[in-house]
Formats: C-alpha cells, structure tokens, sequence
C-alpha cells in the first residue's frame, strides 16, 4: 500500500494515496468562528470552500508549524452517511511517498485517539496511519458539513 508520509510533531504518520485527491502548499485559511481548535479554517478550493483540520492540534499537541514542507492535503471524507465532502487536512514535514506491506499492519495496541490506525516499521522506525474514518466526531462534522447532521 503506498501512502503520503508526515509528522505530527516528532512521530511519523501515513495517509493513504488511494484517499488523497491532492496536496497543496499551504493557503491562507478563513477563520470559523466557533469550531474547536483543530479546525484551521476555510480554504478556497476553484470556487469551492473546504474546511482544512490541523492534524497536530487534533492530536493535542501546537498548531502545525507554517514551514516550506506544511501541506494542506485534500482527501474525499466519506461521512458514516455515505455521503463524501472533500477536507483539508494540514500536515507538517510531508516526505514523500513510500510502500507499506499490508502484512506488516498491526495494532498499536493504544486506543487515545480514534483517528489513529495501525502501525508498520521500517528503517525509520514506526509509521502509524491516519484512519479518516474515525477522524472526526458527530458534532463536527455537523457543524462542517451541513448534511452530515445524519450520524
């Protein structure tokens, strides 16, 4: 499976390809009132608003840091209705893509944050994926998505 590679502070985490549409450098984002924290903002995608999360703050840890290597990553977020809302999702210190043996997958065994997937070792030590399914919570994605008021 090859999936997009970056941090949440020091810890290395992977996305996907197949669930990514895009990677962008980092915009300029309009606030949202009234969110918590680890919702960055509104992006302007062609005409198209998009909410972007910080995946550092939604780990509990700073805001991601403004660096030549911040992406903001545009996957489609398939809500438990069906329906899929394209969702920024900001990312520091993207490295690339790499290969990961599905074989190799096992639980983290640790179950703190329901976005966080399985982990693999490389070379490099652990690389953990990010389960956008599990990424956000009911009530956010009510107030982000407007017909995803249907949990």
């Amino acid at each position: 499976m090859k999936v997009l590679l970056f941090h949440i502070g020091r810890d290395r985490y992977g996305l996907p390809l197949a669930s990514i549409v895009r990677v962008l450098p980092l915009l300029e984002l309009k606030q949202l009132p009234l969110t918590p924290d680890y919702v960055a903002g509104l992006m302007d995608l062609h005409g198209e608003p998009v909410p972007v999360i910080d995946l550092s703050r939604l780990a509990g840890l700073p805001a991601a840091a403004a660096q030549f290597d911040t992406r903001i990553v545009i996957v489609d977020y398939r809500a438990p209705g069906g329906a899929t809302h394209a969702l920024g999702l900001m990312a520091s210190q993207v490295r690339g893509i790499a290969d990961i043996d599905p074989q190799g997958l096992e639980d983290s065994g640790v179950a703190t944050a329901p976005f966080l997937g399985q982990v693999a070792s490389d070379a490099d030590g652990i690389v953990q994926l990010v389960e956008l399914a599990h990424l956000l919570p009911p009530d956010v994605r009510a107030l982000l998505f407007q017909d995803a008021s249907a949990a």
